[in-house]
């Protein structure tokens, strides 16, 4: 299989980054440093344009999808080392769904060859088809050799949705291909086999119950946790409303609780960590639309943006890291460990994530550009690694995170993809599930002046 193929960030002049080639030799990959003994594509451009930086983010990205997967397998790390070689083999199913999504990211951007991308896609898909699992559900974290589950990880809702998401987004991808047709059958069966009514009414023991545990154990059954509330989970419902195989009942759509909370006059749906606003518009497009509720999540997720920066701003005084105008609290790595760091009522101690910030690009451009070059040209010298930036950074405790996290990176990764060309959400608008899906939680176009509030009452009329 290809070998390592990343151009590292070496050395440093006038606080700009000189890209060196690092000297792994490539078989057949197009993210390549040499072919066939003959180099190619050595030194690219520094990226000094907004464009150049953000395509060297994705191609960054990318490339720890490709590079963290089993080859045997497929399954993705949920973290690596972002400056030297690590011997991590504990993989995250949902990474392992971003990397699928990645796929033909870096085919369409030149960087992987589309029968590359093909064969890895089935590796993935076939061996996922083979591991353990409870009615469908996968398991949170396993080992990435074998499949086998880790540290008594639950049967996961959530990351279960997130790889049927990037199976489906790579399934569509390759559907016209008819080489590659078989890889939409893989994916289509791994939605095929989830028994949504299990999860919901945990095993039939509340029948009449309108939420999706956050998942099961083998030790101690459904975890007794809901996912009641406004946040990532959306996505989870989405998927399960259109489910093709006993879907879920439309009741259990206004069954999560939505509260609004308004900080510096803007108000948006709460949710502490910046990630839960991103997730799900990473796969699913929901401008200019409102569910049958009212709820317009599209305007709810910008206005969030603009409070996580308008939050970091406010106490630039209580932090170095927000007076030097970083922003974006996310749920990732801290210099005491794995935190949700959020605003209003979430902790927050000047730790902050490059992709929490970048990736909120899809809603407010400019200031994520920004973000992204500020990062890069201030303080790219600790950050700045084989994956792109690493996971967070804390100035006022001297700390810089060694190691990237696979969901951060990909949510980055669909965020700008999206941003500069929509190809993510065309592909999962395309799969025959999301019309129903949509309909079931009553979203429509609407018109409306701007600026649009994130919950308006509609007639049963205007819905329709």
């Amino acid at each position: 299989m290809p070998a390592r193929t990343a151009l590292r960030a070496a050395s440093f002049e006038r606080n700009e980054i000189t890209i060196i080639p690092e000297t792994a030799t490539l078989v057949r990959l197009c993210f390549r440093v040499k072919v066939n003994r003959k180099t190619v594509n050595v030194r690219p451009e520094t990226p000094r344009t907004d464009e150049q930086l953000l395509n060297e983010l994705q191609r960054r990205a990318a490339l720890f999808f490709w590079e963290k997967a089993d080859p045997g397998t497929g399954l993705v790390n949920d973290r690596a080392n972002n400056f030297d070689s690590d011997d991590y083999t504990a993989a995250s199913t949902a990474a392992t769904g971003y990397a699928l999504a990645a796929l033909p990211i870096a085919v369409e951007h030149g960087w992987l060859n589309r029968d590359e991308a093909a064969a890895r896609a089935r590796t993935t898909l076939r061996f996922l088809l083979t591991m353990p699992h409870k009615h469908g559900w996968m398991i949170h974290f396993v080992d990435k050799r074998n499949g086998q589950r880790l540290w008594e990880s639950e049967f996961s809702s959530i990351d279960t949705a997130l790889l049927l998401s990037g199976a489906i987004v790579c399934g569509q991808y390759f559907s016209h291909n008819p080489s590659a047709v078989d890889i939409s059958v893989l994916a289509d069966a791994l939605y095929r086999r989830i028994d949504w009514w299990w999860m919901l009414t945990n095993n039939g023991a509340q029948p009449d119950k309108n939420l999706l545990s956050h998942g099961w154990k083998p030790e101690t059954g459904f975890i007794s946790y809901d996912y009641g509330t406004y946040n990532e989970a959306i996505l989870l419902y989405l998927l399960g409303l259109g489910a093709p195989v006993n879907p879920l009942p439309d009741r259990v759509w206004p069954g999560i609780r939505r509260s609004l909370q308004t900080y510096a006059s803007t108000e948006s749906l709460k949710g502490g960590p910046i990630f839960v606003h991103q997730m799900p518009h990473g796969f699913f497009y929901f401008r200019s639309q409102r569910d049958k509720l009212g709820f317009d999540y599209w305007v709810s997720s910008t206005n969030a943006m603009r409070i996580q920066y308008q939050y970091c701003i406010d106490r630039a005084t209580e932090f170095q890291t927000y007076a030097e105008g970083f922003w974006g609290l996310n749920a990732g790595d801290g210099p005491d460990g794995y935190a949700a760091y959020g605003v209003i009522d979430s902790p927050d101690d000047g730790t902050v994530s490059p992709t929490g910030a970048i990736s909120a690009i899809l809603f407010l451009p400019t200031i994520a550009l920004s973000a992204a070059r500020s990062l890069y040209t201030k303080i790219g010298y600790a950050l700045w690694g084989t994956y792109g930036f690493a996971n967070a950074f804390n100035i006022d405790r001297n700390w810089f995170a060694r190691d990237v996290i696979g969901i951060d990176l990909g949510m980055e990764l669909l965020s700008i993809e999206n941003h500069r060309s929509g190809l993510v959400w065309t592909l999962m608008d395309s799969f025959y599930s999301v019309a129903p899906a949509r309909r079931a939680a009553g979203f429509h176009v609407t018109s409306e002046p701007e600026p649009r509030p994130v919950h308006r009452v509609e007639s049963n009329a205007a819905i329709a």
